[in-house]
């Protein structure tokens, strides 16, 4: 058996650089498989249905199962997925291939912040922002893999699954001390739970930053292109600057964040990001967007780290069910914010409709001033 506290730290970390990559894949090999924008559309459709039911479940069984047997589980399911994912080119096959991806890294998700919360009892938020850093990082690898490389993607897909299949051999060995709580029924846990206001402020907010961020995204080498301002290549290097902002944010934050300091830091960066997300995108693109874009990273990067790190804190007799609530916040996020702006850009120009980002950001701020009372009292007593 394992009892490395450092083994089962980094384990942890590893697994979300493996759910940066199947969260990555589909876009990065798309035009090595062929595939047309809807099909894109369902695989990614179902990646996040998976996701959704595997985080939540996952989520609320970390509160009675060992969580190293739930992340075995998960590897076993993911690296699955990575062996078979387009080994034949049925697509409707590989619709389901793709949803138990999704569940992999949901079970991925919805387990590993609370694991770290158990195993460490001080700088919480340093670790759950390293954990999410780690997602960015696999993203980033992966596309770096198959796009600058020109490595055969099918080949990167049997390396992964034989790096998952490797972690789901460390996860079964692991035995960590995990903290003695005597949850109540999950029925009882779930009703509590949904009714507290945090947690839904919790939630929603949970989906603007997941929301901001995809869709920035997706959206900011066009929108810096049709100013006219922009060529294809300084467009892209304020997507990478945005990129890297998110990156050090999650490692400066984290590092620098503890956990009495965590409401304060929301408010900082979700007032900060308000205004700077204004900035991006009400003033004409020029060469002061590239010190906005890479400030508006920072700013958004540790949002949702701090948001489940603060939810685990808040409801430490419950902190997989609480976690798992506020992380199917990610894919509604994820899907709802795009398909809005997406709908927004058929009936007005583009300039105008990207004002939804700094409306969504200026609400999420807003939501937890209003309840500053609320969230401050509690993490000063923790």
């Amino acid at each position: 058996m394992i009892k490395s506290k450092l083994v089962a730290t980094i384990s942890a970390f590893i697994s979300m650089f493996f759910l940066g990559i199947g969260a990555t894949i589909v876009g990065a090999a798309a035009r090595n498989i062929g595939l047309e924008a809807y099909q894109i559309g369902l695989l990614l459709g179902l990646q996040n249905i998976g996701f959704m039911i595997a985080v939540a479940t996952s989520g609320a069984l970390s509160d009675t199962w060992k969580k190293p047997t739930l992340l075995f589980i998960g590897s076993i399911v993911l690296g699955a997925g990575f062996l078979t994912f387009y080994m034949y080119p049925n697509f409707v096959l590989n619709m389901i291939v793709m949803l138990f991806i999704g569940m992999g890294m949901g079970t991925y998700e919805g387990t590993s912040d609370a694991m770290l919360l158990d195993l460490h009892e001080s700088r919480q938020n340093m670790y759950v922002n390293v954990n999410h850093f780690f997602v960015t990082f696999g993203s980033l690898m992966i596309t770096t893999y198959l796009i600058f490389l020109q490595m055969n993607w099918r080949r990167s897909m049997v390396q992964s699954a034989a790096g998952v299949c490797a972690l789901a051999i460390i996860f079964i060995l692991l035995k960590i001390k995990e903290k003695p709580v005597y949850p109540e029924p999950l029925g009882r846990r779930l009703r509590f739970l949904l009714k507290e206001r945090r947690v839904l402020i919790l939630f929603v907010a949970s989906a603007i930053a997941v929301g901001l961020e995809g869709g920035s995204i997706g959206i900011l080498t066009t929108y810096m292109m049709e100013s006219g301002t922009f060529t294809q290549i300084t467009s892209k290097i304020i997507l990478l600057l945005f990129l890297v902002g998110i990156a050090i944010g999650r490692l400066m934050v984290g590092i620098m964040t503890e956990e009495r300091q965590m409401y304060r830091n929301i408010l900082i960066l979700g007032g900060s990001g308000a205004v700077l997300f204004s900035l991006l995108y009400s003033i004409k693109p020029s060469q002061v967007s590239y010190p906005i874009v890479l400030l508006a990273g920072i700013t958004l990067s540790a949002m949702l780290p701090l948001i489940i790190t603060m939810a685990g804190l808040l409801y430490s007799d419950m902190t997989g069910t609480v976690i798992g609530i506020v992380k199917v916040a990610i894919p509604i996020g994820g899907i709802l914010i795009p398909f809005i702006l997406s709908g927004l850009t058929r009936y007005l120009p583009l300039n105008i409709a990207v004002k939804l980002f700094p409306l969504l950001s200026i609400l999420q701020f807003i939501l937890f001033l209003s309840s500053r009372k609320s969230f401050s009292k509690d993490i000063k007593n923790l």
